[in-house]
């Protein structure tokens, strides 16, 4: 039975099911939640999650709920990521704001997927700065889609891949891993893994940073990860759209349907280009708050260095930024620049 936000308490148990689009997320909820076979998750490879949705199972634990929390992957088929990581990122700050934290996540990976590279370690690495290391104890990674295997121990190695390179950190950390093997069975020992320890919840470091040092979406851990792979893209995009340029002029009138081809593609691509363009305007933090938060956000109090320093709303702000770039000439000819700090 899904839930409203509005309804979960700090005393059940609640696990957020996370991972790029076509893991099975809604599918590992519909075989625990003993629904019919598709009920959520439909049969195609593509988003049917489109918005944070939490079911119940009543009295799972002695009295206690378990919650389950269906996300949608970062590579969905309706939205961007930019907009999935908004939608998280304010189901996650209205829980902690009410006090509930998650007992803990599953992380879905397919284990049919035969190299850990752009969408499926883009997902890896948010997730990574959306929890942060102090959660990563809280987090069961799952394989899933066993079954899909033409060759078992090619999936086996494949997994000891995963553990050795790409999860190492997490496993250090405290993650665990797991197999879904589609059975209840399998289901119930998944979860039972995390709610051994129902009452060691961890506050994620998304949620930290946006209620407890006040810092907006953009200018968290996950925001910036997120703008920086969106840059790369955009020079990805930019570099395919000159190539196809140049492809054109290069056929001139000797073939007519390649260039309407490459004329299609060159379109599609920079609709692609004006979308990203959107999300990473939306995720650039300006210069003046990359001030504040290098010099007081460690401590969380960028609203009381803005009072402090005079830097609010207003002139003082632009004063600042002018300042600061006279004395960092060598980082910034102007205001709107990309500075870097490392902290």
């Amino acid at each position: 039975m899904d839930i409203p936000t509005e309804k979960l308490r700090s005393e059940d148990i609640i696990i957020a099911v996370m991972g790029p689009t076509g893991t099975g997320k809604s599918h590992f909820i519909d075989v625990l939640t003993r629904q019919k076979p598709g009920t959520r998750s439909g049969n195609e490879l593509k988003s049917h999650t489109s918005e944070v949705q939490s079911t119940i199972l009543e009295k799972y634990e002695g009295n206690q709920n378990l919650v389950l929390v269906d996300t949608p992957g970062f590579d969905d088929t309706e939205r961007s990521d930019m907009e999935i990581l908004d939608m998280i990122s304010k189901w996650l700050e209205k829980t902690y704001r009410k006090k509930i934290k998650l007992t803990g996540i599953l992380y879905l990976h397919r284990i049919t997927d035969n190299r850990m590279a752009g969408t499926p370690l883009r997902n890896l690495r948010l997730f990574g700065e959306l929890c942060g290391d102090v959660a990563m104890g809280r987090v069961a990674l799952v394989t899933t889609m066993w079954d899909k295997l033409r060759r078992p121990e090619a999936g086996e190695k494949r997994e000891n891949e995963l553990r050795e390179n790409f999860w190492r950190g997490m496993l250090e950390k405290g993650s665990t891993v797991s197999r879904f093997d589609n059975t209840l069975n399998g289901a119930e020992e998944i979860i039972q893994g995390l709610i051994v320890e129902k009452n060691k919840r961890e506050t994620l470091l998304l949620q930290e940073e946006l209620v407890d040092l006040k810092r907006r979406l953009n200018e968290t851990h996950a925001g910036q990860m997120l703008y920086s792979t969106l840059q790369r893209l955009l020079d990805d995009q930019k570099n395919a759209i000159e190539k196809l340029i140049a492809q054109i002029e290069a056929q001139a009138d000797r073939n007519p349907q390649l260039i309407e081809k490459l004329r299609k593609e060159q379109e599609k691509i920079e609709e692609e280009l004006e979308k990203t363009l959107v999300d990473v305007r939306r995720l650039k933090v300006p210069l003046s708050r990359r001030i504040i938060l290098f010099f007081f956000g460690r401590k969380g109090k960028i609203s009381v260095a803005e009072g402090a320093l005079g830097v609010g709303p207003g002139p003082g702000l632009a004063v600042m930024n002018r300042h600061f770039c006279m004395r960092t000439k060598f980082f910034c000819d102007n205001r709107d620049s990309e500075l870097q700090f490392v902290s």
